[in-house]
């Protein structure tokens, strides 16, 4: 999580294991495309940084965040990739909707994970303005599409140990 202490695009590269035999999935939702390209574009451009090759990583557009949770499922079970990164972006508005969609996305990526056999990564901004979204996408804060893909990089690393 960014915060004003850590940026998330911040990390020991020396800490992330070589992605060269890994395959990957990115599901992208349309809805807020200004923010979610740019953390897609940082997603996959760790995930090259760290070894991946590019035609181990297939790229899904899906409309909105709600419909990663099934996005993710589709590319998982039709292109059997070591860990599936999510990235959306949804900004708080002035109705419920917000919760809803923020609190669906979340347990769906939870119920991925508990019923899954290879990880799925929570790449979801949740934020109240586009600033911070923003700010999370490339600027002040980094980029959220760096951190899912460190982490999908370190999770399937760790399903592969225990395969």
């Amino acid at each position: 999580m960014a915060t004003q202490y850590q940026n998330l695009s911040d990390y020991d590269p020396n800490q992330v294991p070589d992605a060269s035999t890994m395959s990957f999935g990115i599901v992208v939702s349309e809805w807020n495309s200004e923010i979610t390209n740019k953390l897609r574009d940082g997603a996959y451009n760790t995930l090259i940084r760290h070894g991946a090759k590019p035609e181990n990583i297939t790229i899904a557009y899906v409309p909105g965040s709600f419909e990663l949770i099934y996005g993710a499922k589709r590319l998982a079970t039709s292109k059997e990739p070591d860990a599936i990164i999510g990235l959306g972006c949804v900004i708080r508005g002035e109705t419920p909707h917000f919760d809803y969609v923020c609190s669906g996305v979340t347990q769906g990526f939870a119920n991925l994970n508990a019923q899954g056999n290879i990880p799925f990564i929570f790449g979801l901004l949740t934020n109240d303005t586009m600033q911070q979204s923003v700010d999370r996408a490339g600027g002040i804060h980094g980029n959220k599409g760096d951190e899912a893909a460190i982490t999908a990089i370190k999770m399937a690393d760790f399903s592969r140990k225990f395969h």
